[in-house]
Protein backbone atom coordinates (compact mmCIF):
# COMPACT_ATOMS: atom_id res chain seq x y z
CA UNK A 1 0.00 0.00 0.00
CA UNK A 2 1.90 3.40 -1.36
CA UNK A 3 0.68 6.76 -1.60
CA UNK A 4 2.87 9.78 -3.01
CA UNK A 5 1.58 12.88 -4.39
CA UNK A 6 2.75 16.49 -5.12
CA UNK A 7 1.80 19.84 -5.85
CA UNK A 8 3.95 22.60 -7.18
CA UNK A 9 1.73 25.80 -8.59
CA UNK A 10 1.37 27.58 -5.85
CA UNK A 11 -2.78 28.38 -6.92
CA UNK A 12 -3.38 24.71 -6.76
CA UNK A 13 -1.60 25.11 -3.41
CA UNK A 14 -3.55 27.23 -1.86
CA UNK A 15 -6.83 26.61 -3.60
CA UNK A 16 -6.48 22.80 -1.83
CA UNK A 17 -4.97 24.33 1.54
CA UNK A 18 -8.35 26.29 1.19
CA UNK A 19 -10.23 23.16 0.96
CA UNK A 20 -8.65 21.40 3.82
CA UNK A 21 -9.21 24.79 6.35
CA UNK A 22 -13.15 24.22 5.42
CA UNK A 23 -13.02 20.52 6.31
CA UNK A 24 -11.09 21.08 9.44
CA UNK A 25 -14.13 23.73 10.34
CA UNK A 26 -16.32 21.06 9.86
CA UNK A 27 -14.80 17.85 11.56
CA UNK A 28 -12.78 17.23 14.56
CA UNK A 29 -11.79 13.90 12.64
CA UNK A 30 -12.89 12.60 9.03
CA UNK A 31 -12.14 9.53 6.57
CA UNK A 32 -9.54 10.59 3.47
CA UNK A 33 -10.38 7.96 0.64
CA UNK A 34 -8.02 8.33 -1.91
CA UNK A 35 -8.24 6.67 -5.67
CA UNK A 36 -6.31 7.31 -8.53
CA UNK A 37 -8.47 10.11 -9.54
CA UNK A 38 -9.62 11.45 -6.76
CA UNK A 39 -9.99 12.37 -3.04
CA UNK A 40 -12.58 12.00 -0.85
CA UNK A 41 -13.16 13.71 2.81
CA UNK A 42 -16.17 11.76 4.79
CA UNK A 43 -17.62 12.43 8.01
CA UNK A 44 -20.36 9.88 8.21
CA UNK A 45 -21.87 10.93 11.83
CA UNK A 46 -24.59 8.36 12.57
CA UNK A 47 -28.15 11.27 11.08
CA UNK A 48 -30.38 8.78 13.61
CA UNK A 49 -27.63 10.13 16.26
CA UNK A 50 -28.46 13.10 15.20
CA UNK A 51 -25.01 13.56 13.64
CA UNK A 52 -24.19 15.63 10.82
CA UNK A 53 -23.02 14.01 7.51
CA UNK A 54 -20.22 15.86 4.96
CA UNK A 55 -18.86 14.16 1.95
CA UNK A 56 -16.23 16.49 0.11
CA UNK A 57 -14.83 15.04 -3.40
CA UNK A 58 -11.67 16.27 -4.83
CA UNK A 59 -10.15 15.44 -8.54
CA UNK A 60 -6.52 15.20 -7.90
CA UNK A 61 -6.36 16.15 -11.59
CA UNK A 62 -6.74 19.98 -10.80
CA UNK A 63 -4.61 20.01 -7.81
CA UNK A 64 -1.58 17.90 -7.89
CA UNK A 65 1.35 17.64 -10.81
CA UNK A 66 2.26 13.95 -9.48
CA UNK A 67 -0.26 11.54 -8.17
CA UNK A 68 0.62 7.78 -7.20
CA UNK A 69 -1.49 5.06 -5.72
CA UNK A 70 -0.91 1.56 -4.67
CA UNK A 71 -3.93 0.53 -2.93
CA UNK A 72 -4.94 -2.48 -0.53
CA UNK A 73 -5.04 -5.01 -3.58
CA UNK A 74 -5.04 -4.60 -7.46
CA UNK A 75 -9.02 -5.42 -7.76
CA UNK A 76 -9.30 -2.59 -4.65
CA UNK A 77 -6.75 0.08 -5.62
CA UNK A 78 -7.63 2.33 -2.77
CA UNK A 79 -6.93 3.39 0.17
CA UNK A 80 -9.09 4.92 3.09
CA UNK A 81 -7.67 6.80 6.24
CA UNK A 82 -8.85 8.52 9.52
CA UNK A 83 -6.86 11.76 10.30
CA UNK A 84 -7.91 14.74 11.93
CA UNK A 85 -7.84 17.52 9.36
CA UNK A 86 -6.61 20.27 11.88
CA UNK A 87 -3.56 18.86 11.44
CA UNK A 88 -2.90 18.48 7.56
CA UNK A 89 -4.50 22.27 7.80
CA UNK A 90 -1.89 23.46 10.36
CA UNK A 91 0.62 22.10 7.71
CA UNK A 92 -0.40 23.60 5.01
CA UNK A 93 -0.40 26.64 6.60
CA UNK A 94 3.78 26.76 6.19
CA UNK A 95 3.56 26.11 2.69
CA UNK A 96 1.99 29.42 1.33
CA UNK A 97 4.43 30.78 -0.30
CA UNK A 98 6.22 27.28 -1.15
CA UNK A 99 8.28 25.89 -4.69
CA UNK A 100 6.56 22.39 -3.90
CA UNK A 101 4.58 20.13 -0.94
CA UNK A 102 4.85 16.34 -1.12
CA UNK A 103 2.77 14.39 0.29
CA UNK A 104 3.24 10.96 1.09
CA UNK A 105 1.63 7.68 3.41
CA UNK A 106 5.01 6.38 5.24
CA UNK A 107 5.00 3.71 8.08
CA UNK A 108 8.36 4.28 10.52
CA UNK A 109 6.74 3.93 13.69
CA UNK A 110 2.94 4.35 13.23
CA UNK A 111 0.93 5.24 9.93
CA UNK A 112 1.36 8.65 9.07
CA UNK A 113 1.22 11.09 6.37
CA UNK A 114 4.30 12.99 5.74
CA UNK A 115 3.89 16.71 4.35
CA UNK A 116 7.37 17.91 2.96
CA UNK A 117 7.02 21.93 2.14
CA UNK A 118 9.95 22.93 0.35
CA UNK A 119 10.48 26.67 1.29
CA UNK A 120 12.24 29.29 -1.04
CA UNK A 121 16.16 30.38 -0.25
CA UNK A 122 18.22 33.08 -0.98
CA UNK A 123 20.86 30.39 -1.97
CA UNK A 124 20.88 27.26 -3.89
CA UNK A 125 20.21 24.78 -0.97
CA UNK A 126 16.83 23.76 -0.45
CA UNK A 127 14.57 24.25 3.11
CA UNK A 128 12.55 21.79 3.57
CA UNK A 129 10.15 21.41 6.87
CA UNK A 130 8.39 18.09 7.37
CA UNK A 131 5.29 16.98 8.90
CA UNK A 132 4.30 13.83 10.15
CA UNK A 133 0.51 13.61 10.46
CA UNK A 134 -0.74 10.32 12.68
CA UNK A 135 -3.61 8.35 10.05
CA UNK A 136 -5.26 5.15 10.83
CA UNK A 137 -5.67 2.66 8.25
CA UNK A 138 -9.64 1.49 7.86
CA UNK A 139 -9.36 -2.24 7.03
CA UNK A 140 -11.33 -2.67 3.71
CA UNK A 141 -14.38 -4.60 5.82
CA UNK A 142 -15.00 -1.67 7.16
CA UNK A 143 -15.39 0.45 3.85
CA UNK A 144 -18.83 -0.02 3.15
CA UNK A 145 -19.70 2.56 6.10
CA UNK A 146 -18.05 4.78 3.76
CA UNK A 147 -20.48 5.20 0.78
CA UNK A 148 -21.66 8.15 -0.47
CA UNK A 149 -25.31 9.71 1.80
CA UNK A 150 -28.33 9.23 -0.61
CA UNK A 151 -31.24 11.15 0.05
CA UNK A 152 -34.63 10.55 -0.59
CA UNK A 153 -36.48 12.14 -3.28
CA UNK A 154 -36.57 15.87 -1.06
CA UNK A 155 -39.91 17.39 -1.45
CA UNK A 156 -37.92 21.16 -2.45
CA UNK A 157 -34.60 21.62 -4.05
CA UNK A 158 -33.45 25.56 -3.71
CA UNK A 159 -30.78 28.09 -4.67
CA UNK A 160 -29.24 29.26 -1.56
CA UNK A 161 -28.79 33.17 -1.25
CA UNK A 162 -25.43 34.87 -1.34
CA UNK A 163 -23.43 32.83 1.24
CA UNK A 164 -21.95 35.86 3.18
CA UNK A 165 -25.49 37.37 3.51
CA UNK A 166 -26.81 33.99 4.92
CA UNK A 167 -23.88 33.42 6.93
CA UNK A 168 -24.69 37.14 8.38
CA UNK A 169 -28.28 36.07 9.64
CA UNK A 170 -27.85 33.24 10.94
CA UNK A 171 -25.07 34.51 13.24
CA UNK A 172 -27.45 37.01 14.25
CA UNK A 173 -30.45 34.51 15.11
CA UNK A 174 -28.00 32.21 17.01
CA UNK A 175 -28.20 34.72 19.95
CA UNK A 176 -31.67 34.21 20.13
CA UNK A 177 -32.26 30.52 19.75
CA UNK A 178 -30.32 27.18 19.50
CA UNK A 179 -32.92 26.10 16.01
CA UNK A 180 -33.56 27.63 13.09
CA UNK A 181 -36.49 26.40 10.08
CA UNK A 182 -35.64 26.43 6.79
CA UNK A 183 -38.70 26.30 4.65
CA UNK A 184 -38.57 26.70 1.06
CA UNK A 185 -40.77 26.17 -2.37
CA UNK A 186 -41.01 25.66 -5.92
CA UNK A 187 -40.98 29.16 -6.58
CA UNK A 188 -38.09 30.26 -5.41
CA UNK A 189 -38.65 31.50 -2.02
CA UNK A 190 -37.06 30.36 1.22
CA UNK A 191 -37.46 31.58 4.46
CA UNK A 192 -34.93 31.60 7.93
CA UNK A 193 -37.28 31.66 10.98
CA UNK A 194 -36.75 31.59 14.42
CA UNK A 195 -39.44 31.17 17.27
CA UNK A 196 -38.95 31.75 20.94
CA UNK A 197 -41.58 32.69 23.73
CA UNK A 198 -40.02 35.91 23.59
CA UNK A 199 -39.13 36.61 20.01
CA UNK A 200 -40.35 35.20 15.94
CA UNK A 201 -38.11 36.57 13.41
CA UNK A 202 -38.41 35.87 9.59
CA UNK A 203 -36.06 36.48 7.01
CA UNK A 204 -37.50 36.19 3.68
CA UNK A 205 -35.30 35.52 -0.15
CA UNK A 206 -37.07 35.52 -3.05
CA UNK A 207 -36.30 35.04 -6.56
CA UNK A 208 -33.81 32.80 -5.94
CA UNK A 209 -34.30 29.92 -8.41
CA UNK A 210 -35.09 26.29 -8.34
CA UNK A 211 -32.36 23.89 -9.95
CA UNK A 212 -33.84 22.18 -13.02
CA UNK A 213 -33.32 18.72 -11.81
CA UNK A 214 -33.21 16.20 -14.36
CA UNK A 215 -33.85 12.34 -14.06
CA UNK A 216 -30.31 11.66 -15.31
CA UNK A 217 -28.39 14.15 -12.54
CA UNK A 218 -26.98 11.22 -10.56
CA UNK A 219 -30.40 9.65 -9.59
CA UNK A 220 -31.17 12.62 -7.47
CA UNK A 221 -34.58 13.49 -6.39
CA UNK A 222 -37.06 15.59 -8.44
CA UNK A 223 -39.07 18.18 -7.86
CA UNK A 224 -40.47 18.00 -11.46
CA UNK A 225 -44.05 18.31 -11.10
CA UNK A 226 -44.56 19.34 -7.65
CA UNK A 227 -47.11 21.42 -5.99
CA UNK A 228 -45.47 25.08 -6.52
CA UNK A 229 -47.10 26.97 -3.74
CA UNK A 230 -45.67 23.71 -1.37
CA UNK A 231 -43.64 24.28 1.24
CA UNK A 232 -40.90 22.31 3.22
CA UNK A 233 -39.49 22.95 6.47
CA UNK A 234 -36.82 21.38 8.35
CA UNK A 235 -35.92 22.63 12.19
CA UNK A 236 -32.18 22.18 12.39
CA UNK A 237 -29.52 23.30 14.75
CA UNK A 238 -28.57 26.64 14.09
CA UNK A 239 -25.01 26.14 15.66
CA UNK A 240 -24.52 23.28 12.76
CA UNK A 241 -26.16 25.84 9.99
CA UNK A 242 -23.84 28.42 11.41
CA UNK A 243 -20.66 26.02 11.72
CA UNK A 244 -20.95 25.27 7.55
CA UNK A 245 -21.59 29.53 6.96
CA UNK A 246 -18.75 30.26 8.76
CA UNK A 247 -16.54 27.62 7.84
CA UNK A 248 -16.55 27.05 4.25
CA UNK A 249 -13.74 28.63 2.14
CA UNK A 250 -14.10 26.89 -1.32
CA UNK A 251 -16.24 30.10 -2.44
CA UNK A 252 -18.72 27.76 -4.45
CA UNK A 253 -20.18 28.90 -8.30
CA UNK A 254 -23.36 27.31 -6.94
CA UNK A 255 -24.89 26.86 -3.85
CA UNK A 256 -28.70 25.10 -3.41
CA UNK A 257 -30.20 22.89 -1.17
CA UNK A 258 -32.48 20.04 -0.85
CA UNK A 259 -34.97 19.86 1.88
CA UNK A 260 -36.87 16.43 3.04
CA UNK A 261 -39.80 17.76 5.08
CA UNK A 262 -39.55 17.87 8.54
CA UNK A 263 -36.33 15.53 8.00
CA UNK A 264 -33.26 16.93 7.08
CA UNK A 265 -31.60 19.31 4.91
CA UNK A 266 -28.89 18.59 2.24
CA UNK A 267 -26.98 21.52 1.66
CA UNK A 268 -24.41 21.28 -1.78
CA UNK A 269 -21.67 23.68 -2.39
CA UNK A 270 -20.02 22.96 -6.38
CA UNK A 271 -16.88 24.62 -7.45
CA UNK A 272 -15.02 23.73 -11.01
CA UNK A 273 -13.27 21.19 -9.16
CA UNK A 274 -14.50 20.79 -5.54
CA UNK A 275 -18.12 19.87 -4.41
CA UNK A 276 -18.97 19.64 -0.55
CA UNK A 277 -22.16 17.80 0.47
CA UNK A 278 -23.68 18.32 4.27
CA UNK A 279 -26.63 17.00 5.97
CA UNK A 280 -27.76 18.60 8.75
CA UNK A 281 -30.60 16.26 10.51
CA UNK A 282 -34.13 17.85 11.50
CA UNK A 283 -34.76 17.93 14.78
CA UNK A 284 -37.31 16.35 16.32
Amino acid sequence: MRFRAKIVDLACLNHFSRVINTIAKLAKTCTLRLTVSKLYFILSDKVANGGVSMWCELCQGNFFDEFQIEGVAAEHNEIYLELVPENLSRALKTAQSAKAVKIKLSNKHCPCLRVAVELPTLSSSSRIVTHDIPVGVIPRRLWNDFREPSVTDFDVSIYLPALKTMKSVVERMKNLSNSIVIEANLRGEMNLKIETDLVSITTHFKDLGNPPWASEDGGQGSTQGGDLEGVAEARIDIKKLQQLLAGQQVNPTKALCNIVNKKIVHFILLHEDVSLQYFIPALA
